[in-house]
């Protein structure tokens, strides 16, 4: 099977978000091929290059996201009135479909009528049609005459009140945002040698990634598969609300994503989460459920399993936090329910182990150093002794945790603190080695953790500190639920289970989406999968039977039927 599988600012790119899972399902499937299409984000993403590619990476075409520059290519008078038409009703589009979402941060999307929709995907599709029939998008997207649009279309009766109140600079910042969140329509993706040729598109991301593969999907037939580890649509509205952006323009950007996410919900074969939170995110874009799957992110086991095999690394008294420092974090309650800890327990200790630092790290772990120093003066056992602190800042690769999964072993207790938290790959870690938890009830914790360890609710210090003293006290709970968490982690969250999940599920839309074309190989045979054999039985679910001629990948496959479900395949 050919995967064609369209990134954003991730795989094949050193250091790109959500990068190793897909390296782990591209190298998990060496029995299948890849083309990747990569969306980058910035030069210095460019620059920074690849990771190794395996051999069943054919091919990689990429496109930037940030060099939405003017294209030089000049529209005669009937391509301007077809842009002008497609991107008013564009425009137009958002702007009526930005008055509550737009105004109250919810998702863009939830009930959005199927007039709407429609009305939506055609200028979207239309402009990805005018760019492909034109050589060219960037240029007119710059122009006047969308700038123009876009406030009749703010100004125009039935427009929300949020976008009316915009004023020249905020249809300018807009039409720019706009401008790069449609750069996307103009690459050169969408042709019979490109996302034409595969058997499969896979988005790996929503936004920009998801719209490629509508794209495809349109002009080709491709079946689509989007995968979501994040709600990218809850990112986008945190980020837009954080930088400082107008209101007008926030409201546009919410609801032109909203209108992304939602018609790759509606078009997508299948559609994939990591947890029950995007989920709830998905469905309120108007995803249909029977198209869900839920996919866990697969994680390495062994390295973990391996150093909780050794119940002399476990000190019993030691609390171990791991992970990224920053302030979502919470060492700030961690740091005051220990100190709570120390009242009942005082021999309990306390390693902070930091994988990284994000953008206020630096401050925020220089205030938890003074915050710990405050609480716990160095102590000492004698008067000849050195004192010492109950509380120890250590890095992973130093002599002290030389390893991720030292760090955890080392621990009796793991805890989790957050206030905020997408899927928690660190507590998953800590189960792999056996160990119980105390974590904060936010994200998909709960989700995660089953009934294998203990929750309490974030930014409350005593809970903290009363779970931790009750698991502290209590060995023979702590073995019982660490071997629980152990159990469950591996049932659910290693790579071999989210590798299996994936190529079943391509199996699955391979299978039900006949391509009404044969494609020949190198040696001049059919290629596999290119004409499925379900394509030739007879039945009325597949249609009359289709007159195809041998010849190489040319010529546009029928749109992809929706998947059936179980009760119909039983039928």
């Amino acid at each position: 099977m050919r995967i064609g599988m369209v990134t954003e600012g991730g795989y094949p790119y050193v250091g790109g978000d959500a990068g190793l899972w897909c390296e782990r399902l591209v190298r998990g499937l060496g029995q299948h091929e890849f083309d990747l299409y990569a969306l980058s984000r910035s030069r210095r993403q460019e620059d920074a290059g690849w990771v190794p590619l395996p051999p069943q990476v054919s091919r990689v075409r990429t496109a930037p996201l940030w060099a939405a520059e003017d294209d030089g290519i000049t529209y005669g008078r009937r391509a301007r009135r077809r842009f002008a038409e497609y991107y008013g009703e564009l425009v137009s589009a958002l702007v009526t479909a930005g008055g509550g979402p737009g105004d109250h941060g919810e998702a863009v999307g939830q009930g959005r009528a199927d007039g709407e929709a429609d009305r939506f995907g055609s200028a979207l599709y239309g402009l990805a049609e005018l760019a492909r029939d034109e050589g060219g998008l960037v240029g007119a997207l710059c122009s006047e005459t969308a700038v123009r649009a876009l406030e009749r279309a703010c100004r125009a009766p039935g427009a929300s009140r949020v976008v009316r109140e915009a004023r020249v600079p905020d249809l300018l910042a807009a039409a720019g945002h706009l401008r790069q969140a449609l750069s996307p329509l103009a690459v050169d993706w969408y042709e019979d040698d490109g996302l034409g040729a595969v058997d499969l598109c896979h988005a790996a991301a929503g936004g920009a990634a998801a719209l490629s593969g509508l794209l495809a999907r349109h002009f080709t037939g491709v079946p689509l598969l989007v995968t979501e580890y994040g709600a990218q649509l809850r990112a986008h509205h945190l980020a837009t609300g954080a930088d400082g952006t107008a209101p007008a323009v926030r409201a546009l950007l919410a609801a032109f994503h909203g209108g992304v996410a939602a018609e790759a919900y509606r078009q997508a074969a299948l559609v994939t989460h990591g947890n029950a939170h995007t989920r709830r995110w998905q469905e309120r874009c108007g995803a249909d459920r029977t198209r869900l799957r839920t996919v866990h992110p697969g994680m390495e086991a062994s390295g973990f399993a391996e150093a909780g095999e050794s119940p002399e690394a476990a000190d019993p008294g030691t609390l171990v936090w791991v992970g990224r420092v920053e302030p979502v974090k919470d060492l700030v309650s961690l740091l005051h329910a220990f100190a709570r800890v120390r009242g009942q327990e005082p021999k309990a200790r306390l390693r902070i182990v930091s994988t990284a630092t994000g953008p206020d790290g630096a401050a925020y772990l220089g205030h938890c150093r003074a915050l710990a120093a405050q609480l716990f003066p160095d102590e000492a056992e004698g008067p000849h002794a050195v004192g010492d602190n109950p509380v120890s800042f250590e890095e992973v690769g130093a002599p002290e945790a030389p390893t991720l999964a030292e760090a955890y072993a080392s621990g009796a207790v793991i805890v989790l603190s957050s206030v905020v938290e997408g899927f928690p790959t660190g507590l998953v870690e800590a189960m792999f080695c056996g160990r119980a938890t105390v974590s904060t009830d936010v994200g998909a914790v709960v989700e995660v953790i089953g009934g294998t360890g203990l929750v309490v609710p974030p930014r409350n210090p005593r809970a903290l500190a009363e779970a931790c003293v009750a698991l502290l006290r209590d060995p023979e709970r702590r073995a019982r639920l660490g071997a629980a968490a152990r159990a469950r982690a591996l049932e659910l969250f290693t790579v071999e289970q989210n590798i299996a999940a994936f190529h079943g599920m391509y199996l699955e839309i391979v299978s039900h989406c006949p391509v009404r074309r044969v494609v020949l190989g190198e040696t001049g045979e059919p290629l596999p999968f290119a004409a499925p054999a379900e394509a030739h039985v007879p039945g009325s679910w597949t249609g009359p039977p289709a007159r195809v001629e041998a010849r190489r990948a040319t010529g546009s496959p029928a749109p992809c039927p929706t998947p059936m479900t179980t009760t119909e395949a039983s039928g």
